[in-house]
């Protein structure tokens, strides 16, 4: 009886042992890394909603790299560009419906609202659009950047086409 009520007393413990949340947060769980690379990616959307760049250099690298639609854009591109749509799009916001990341690329499907000028090639009033966000980053710093739109979102961006009557450059 004694043999039999040790041996349910170590496997309930080597079960319980095995099946506890540490171990679970270890191989399923996200790394501090990537817990900071995400962190650092929300400055640089808080950075496009409120204008303010003083937290910008702290986490993207000086050698960072823009994959843009006018090719391939630096730091200081990125800084204009907030300052831009700061400037032009006052009622701006991102919402991050998602983040995935691990210790190299954050991944962040974004909501963008706000009302255009019609400025900045969008035609003039509101817009509500959808993105992916792909971040590159070396040492907690963004190194890269992608976005992608699926291609009704980016028709919402483009200006009307000419009616009927009018003639096309």
């Amino acid at each position: 009886m004694k043999k039999s009520l040790f041996i349910l007393t170590a496997g309930t413990i080597i079960f319980f042992t095995s099946c506890s949340s540490k171990k679970e947060e270890k191989s399923n769980g996200i790394s501090d890394k990537a817990k900071a690379n995400i962190a650092a990616s929300h400055v640089v959307s808080d950075a496009f909603m409120t204008g303010d760049l003083s937290k910008i250099d702290s986490v993207v690298s000086s050698d960072f790299v823009d994959h843009t639609d006018k090719g391939d854009m630096g730091r200081d591109s990125l800084k204009a560009m907030i300052t831009l749509m700061h400037a032009k799009i006052k009622d701006q916001k991102m919402e991050t419906i998602k983040d995935l990341a691990d210790d190299e690329y954050v991944f962040s499907w974004i909501r963008y609202t706000g009302t255009s000028d019609g400025s900045l090639g969008m035609p003039a009033g509101p817009y509500d659009m959808t993105a992916m966000e792909v971040v590159k980053f070396k040492e907690g710093k963004a190194i890269e950047h992608w976005a992608f739109m699926e291609p009704r979102e980016m028709m919402k961006m483009m200006a009307p086409p000419p009616s009927s009557g009018e003639k096309t450059p």
